[in-house]
């Protein structure tokens, strides 16, 4: 599996990047929940250029999420609520083991229903040769994890505290819009001593059958993803760069190499892609990318860290 060292041969060194210690040979990453439930899913994300990938979030036990209609198509983007399924961290330790040897961090999300859960999981992880770990603190419709934890600054401090203390990996905080102040969230993970933040996850939304009158999805309440909440996400990335002295990894509608550097100008230091693999296809790795290394060389910038922020200082 990838590991802190890594990193894969590029045509571009300007587009190499080292995040909390992982090193990437682009900003581009596999965002958590999608395709990322099976080894192959994510050799094949990988072979397609993404700099890492994330796993599907994974708890303690295996979860079966809630029945369809649980992923829908709205004109601004999609709504679901899967509902954390996935076959425990037992079961996944098998497919993060043939992983091993691919060249590009492996990162793998992890939920829990508490501390001491977040904690074990995340070791199971860490031994299986887990790259970093990414704690899910921000899903918007699982009672009694994600958001429910991640709204609670004193809540999210402990448990980056605990996870911290407990592996020699890079631990990363990922982080909900669905709050008062999210940079107050952040803060409290930096307390905690986490290596860097990914923001956004997705926003509460819900979506209504005007024949039925009956709410679409099985679970009534969905997170939003999709083009829809990107000026939110960029507008959380830019709060959190001017108060947390912590790496961001910058997630939510990202479709273009346009809106990569937007985000990376706003204090992204790389980018996760999700919902736009739907319809784009995994070629959309290579393409922002590309797009990214173009207009780094046409601005005659060396490098990613380059632009990092870079509108704070315009």
């Amino acid at each position: 599996m990838g590991r802190r060292g890594s990193l894969r041969a590029t045509g571009s060194k300007r587009l190499e990047v080292e995040l909390a210690g992982l090193r990437m040979s682009n900003p581009t990453m596999l965002a958590a929940g999608v395709l990322g439930t099976t080894a192959e899913l994510l050799r094949r994300a990988i072979q397609s250029g993404a700099g890492a990938v994330v796993t599907k979030s994974v708890g303690l036990k295996p979860r079966k999420g809630y029945p369809n209609p649980s992923v829908i198509q709205v004109k601004c983007g999609f709504l679901n609520a899967v509902g954390l399924s996935n076959p425990g961290i037992h079961n996944f330790i098998d497919e993060m083991k043939s992983l091993r040897g691919v060249e590009a961090p492996v990162i793998v999300s992890v939920y829990g229903y508490s501390t001491d859960e977040y904690v074990e999981v995340s070791l199971l992880a860490a031994d299986a040769g887990a790259s970093a770990i990414e704690l899910n603190l921000s899903c918007p419709h699982v009672k009694g994890s994600g958001l429910d934890i991640g709204g609670n600054p004193a809540k999210v401090r402990e448990i980056v505290e605990a996870v911290k203390n407990s592996v020699s990996i890079p631990v990363i905080a990922k982080l909900s819009p669905n709050v008062q102040d999210i940079v107050e969230i952040a803060l409290s993970a930096w307390e905690g001593g986490v290596d860097a933040v990914t923001a956004i996850n997705t926003i509460r939304g819900m979506a209504i059958d005007i024949e039925t009158a009956k709410p679409i999805l099985a679970n009534k309440i969905g997170g939003l993803s999709g083009p829809a909440i990107k000026p939110v996400a960029v507008r959380c990335i830019y709060e959190i760069y001017e108060a947390v002295n912590a790496p961001i990894i910058g997630c939510g509608g990202i479709e273009t190499w346009e809106d990569a550097v937007e985000f990376i100008l706003a204090g992204a230091s790389a980018v996760q892609i999700g919902s736009a693999i739907a319809y784009k296809g995994l070629g959309i790795f290579r393409s922002i990318a590309s797009g990214i290394d173009s207009y780094l060389m046409k601005k005659g910038y060396g490098s990613v860290k380059e632009i990092v922020g870079l509108s704070h200082r315009r």
